[in-house]
């Protein structure tokens, strides 16, 4: 062979076209846990800043949710099925580890021969995601990318475990990537503190989902915020320029801790966890599809997407909202 290989023409950037989100009907009030476990509105509120979480029917798991979410990214981008031709999904609560559930989703939605694969990186799994779609982008591997985060927590939760079932909750985010002249996602920051992996832990297929609530919270409030520095700096953005700020919804606490630190005094912070609890690696689109929807966010501005979780893992990057 001589002449070297034949590379195709890779895009200079990637840019996100929609987001789309899907939350359960089932609603769980924390008066509703209050009366299974030892627990109250006030307590929860105040450690954790949740009011209510959604909760998946037993006849939705990570496909199903996914489905809708992505499906709802897919109809706001413009693009047809036939137009996506690399799906990736980030989950850590799938029911099963084999087969991959990206490829399922795709078949549901009409997307015919994708390239298809999972993500788990918890917490972190959607900006680790759409970190690897812009790259996949910018390589010339793929043209248009489906990226979602899908997650049914509640499957893994002992109910009786008043420091899990409060936090934990359903529910599924997508974005639709494509190829641009001008980027529109900056670089991913991204590492692991492997060392702490057993803080945030499911032991094995029997066992509920466990974690050290105070060493994740010291964690995250002093590692995070210079993960989120560093991110717009890479973008070449001042944090005082940012429209938004979209941390993984793990404990309002957390939320505005990392907020505070990266001193981006003009960006509306997202507040999801609120009303949908902790969706893992759905959380983010979740949150950033709300907002937009909501237009507390102008199209074009530039947002801080900050992922942290299980691993440990974390990840981070600056978008523009489409």
């Amino acid at each position: 062979m001589s002449g070297g290989l034949r590379i195709p023409e890779a895009a200079p950037g990637a840019r996100i076209l929609a987001f789309g989100d899907y939350r359960p009907a089932r609603i769980v009030t924390n008066d509703d846990l209050a009366k299974t476990v030892e627990t109250d509105d006030a307590w929860i509120r105040s450690r954790v800043g949740i009011a209510e979480r959604r909760i998946a029917g037993d006849d939705e798991g990570i496909v199903e949710l996914g489905v809708h979410a992505g499906g709802k990214a897919l109809a706001g981008s413009g693009l047809a099925p036939s137009d996506i031709d690399l799906v990736i999904l980030a989950t850590c609560s799938a029911e099963s580890p084999m087969p991959g559930h990206a490829a399922q989703i795709a078949h549901r939605l009409g997307i015919d021969a994708p390239g298809a694969f999972d993500i788990n990186a918890a917490c972190a799994g959607f900006c680790y995601a759409l970190g690897t779609a812009s790259s996949a982008v910018r390589a010339g591997s793929a043209r248009n990318v489906l990226v979602i985060g899908s997650e049914k927590m509640s499957q893994w939760i002992d109910w009786t475990d008043r420091s899990t079932c409060i936090i934990f909750a359903d529910g599924a985010g997508a974005a639709v990537v494509t190829a641009s002249e001008t980027p529109g996602i900056g670089p991913v920051v991204w590492g692991s503190a492997g060392d702490k992996y057993d803080k945030i832990i499911i032991d094995d297929r029997h066992s509920f989902i466990r974690q050290e609530g105070q060493a994740v919270f010291r964690w995250a409030t002093t590692a995070i915020a210079p993960v989120a520095a560093e991110a717009c700096e890479r973008a070449g953005i001042s944090p005082a320029d940012l429209a938004a700020i979209v941390p993984h919804q793990a404990n309002l606490r957390i939320i505005e801790a990392i907020a505070r630190k990266v001193k981006a005094d003009n960006a509306v912070v997202a507040d999801d966890i609120v009303h949908s609890g902790n969706t893992s690696g759905a959380s983010i689109p979740l949150a950033l599809s709300r907002m937009i929807e909501r237009g507390d966010v102008p199209s074009g501005a530039p947002a801080l997407l900050v992922g942290f979780g299980a691993g440990l893992s974390y990840a981070a990057q600056v978008i523009q909202i489409p």
